[in-house]
């Protein structure tokens, strides 16, 4: 079938005929590609197109798709079962390889998405310092946990709606948002609420409104205000861990936070999340403390079996290097190639992750990254697609290599990048 019918059919049924917002590609108009497979760099649609893929499945195929060794580990776990809610070896391996990896780490609990992780560390801040108050920065994206859709980035900024509506205004009121890299506003806040302020939740570098990295200071400037004010510092690493550095962005940057909220590359591609921290911090969690959290599928057998495999195949020496490196030839070029057209554009990366935008310098906030021209990425996003290469659907997300690309998609995707900007998708302009 075709794409248009496969839509046409699922909207049928499923709300807005996807069940995660941003794949229905409302932000930059068309039909979604329905897929059918993957493997190493590239996925097949159901039509039979070939595409080199900077998605990634939003992250986790930093070994790339259906690499052979993960595969193989999920199906053996599946020959012995497909799910027991009983504890498991397998888990506690798990955790000690987070705990191994990221140093921060000295319990960790299993989940199953990025939203519980993120959802039971704000109640473990909550619970830990007996505090209702939680500070978020503008465009940061938590999972859809209620306190957590203030201003958020992703799919809800796609949409032009930073909040969401079912979010009562008692729930949003706990929330405090800044502007992300403000480390004035920061101190002010923790100088007239510190003492109400449980914890800080950051992506210490922001990937859901598109590529914004923190600037010099600002993660110091939270480690400091949060360890001055009894506050508890949460690092969420959905989307960086194992992307910026083998430790995480904390391992990059330097800072230790009191939590950290894991997912994406630890499942190797299957649903699998994780919260970790300080000791006396998780031993608030249930059995032992007060704080409840459960989950009939946590440390699901298959999950667990792909990340363990897909961990020790990322800490391999030099792997990361080379993700990283790829990327930046990516990025570089694509740079060059712009410049070459005359159009206003830039990129940047970090590890396996990069941003590109449609104005003249990388930005360092919410409000930055409005200025972009959203309808001329929209174009290149079209224009890049009809040549088989597979952006994110939206001017609000990062992209990411995998260690399955190589020269000859670097090679292929600049190629179409230069075709796209001198095309008409793209025209030159004066930029901002």
């Amino acid at each position: 079938m075709k794409n248009e019918e496969l839509y046409e059919r699922a909207q049928r049924v499923i709300p807005g005929g996807v069940n995660s917002p941003v794949r229905a590609f409302r932000a930059v108009g068309g039909t979604p590609r329905f897929l059918q497979r993957a493997a190493g760099a590239y996925l097949w649609d159901a039509e039979g197109r070939r595409y080199i893929d900077y998605v990634g499945s939003w992250g986790p195929m930093l070994l790339g798709h259906t690499h052979a060794t993960v595969v193989a580990a999920v199906e053996a776990a599946a020959t012995r079962a497909l799910s027991y809610g009983a504890p498991t070896a397998e888990e506690t391996l798990l955790a000690e390889r987070l705990c191994e990896l990221v140093p921060s780490i000295e319990r960790v609990r299993l989940v199953s998405s990025g939203t519980e992780a993120t959802m039971t560390a704000i109640r473990l801040a909550r619970g830990f310092t007996g505090r209702n108050l939680i500070v978020k920065f503008e465009g940061c994206y938590h999972g859809h946990a209620d306190a957590l859709l203030v201003k958020a980035g992703s799919g809800a900024l796609t949409f032009g709606h930073p909040s969401s509506a079912g979010v009562p205004e008692e729930t949003a009121a706990q929330t405090l948002v800044l502007a992300y890299n403000d480390i004035g506003a920061v101190r002010l806040a923790f100088e007239r609420q510190g003492a109400q302020i449980a914890g800080v939740i950051v992506e210490p570098v922001a990937g859901n409104m598109n590529l914004v990295l923190p600037a010099p200071g600002f993660l110091q400037a939270l480690r400091e205000e949060c360890a001055r004010h009894g506050a508890v510092l949460i690092f969420d690493e959905v989307m960086t861990g194992f992307r910026v550095a083998l430790g995480g962005a904390q391992a990059r940057y330097g800072i230790r936070p009191d939590l950290t909220t894991l997912g994406k590359v630890i499942g190797g591609g299957l649903p699998l999340a994780a919260v970790g921290g300080k000791r006396e911090i998780m031993e608030k969690l249930a059995p032992l403390g007060p704080v409840y959290q459960a989950g009939t599928l946590s440390g699901n057998p298959l999950a667990v079996a792909a990340g363990l495999a897909t961990l020790q195949l990322v800490a391999q020496p030099r792997l990361l290097e080379r993700v990283e490196a790829t990327t930046r030839t990516l990025v570089e070029g694509l740079t060059d190639e712009a410049r070459k057209a005359g159009v206003a554009f830039c990129a940047q990366s970090i590890g396996s992750m990069f941003g590109l935008y449609f104005r003249a310098t990388p930005p360092r906030s919410y409000a930055e990254v409005m200025q972009c021209d959203r309808e001329r990425f929209n174009r290149f996003f079209h224009a890049m697609l009809e040549q088989g290469v597979y952006l994110a659907p939206s001017a609000y997300e990062a992209g990411f290599v995998s260690a399955a690309h190589g020269e000859a998609e670097i090679d292929a995707t600049l190629a179409a990048a230069r075709r796209a900007f001198t095309s008409g998708t793209a025209s030159p302009d004066q930029g901002r």
